[in-house]
């Protein structure tokens, strides 16, 4: 919901080849393992009894990475296009 409602309404940028995303973006791991992080930090910086340059802090110290990260055109929706998903292949692993 705080992706959906908040996250994005706000700070969803315009997608590009540069800056990828994906509609389906709960579908990618590494999306949902950032997201947590990030929404967690929110809670910790812009509750009830935070620091007043709490929020400051949460643009310049997560926001800006997480989405730098995850907008990266070889992050985790380097393979989804404008309105479609497609699935990351994991690396190929050997047995040990």
């Amino acid at each position: 919901m705080w992706v959906n409602g908040l996250l994005l309404p706000v700070y969803g940028r315009e997608v590009s080849s540069s800056a990828p995303w994906c509609p389906r973006w709960w579908e990618h791991m590494e999306a949902v393992a950032q997201f947590y992080g990030l929404w967690m930090a929110w809670q910790e910086l812009t509750g009830p009894g935070s620091a007043l340059v709490g929020p400051a802090n949460w643009h310049r110290d997560y926001l800006t990475p997480v989405m730098n990260s995850l907008r990266d055109p070889s992050g985790p929706f380097a393979g989804c296009k404008t309105g479609t998903h497609r699935p990351k292949e994991w690396p190929q692993t050997e047995k040990p």
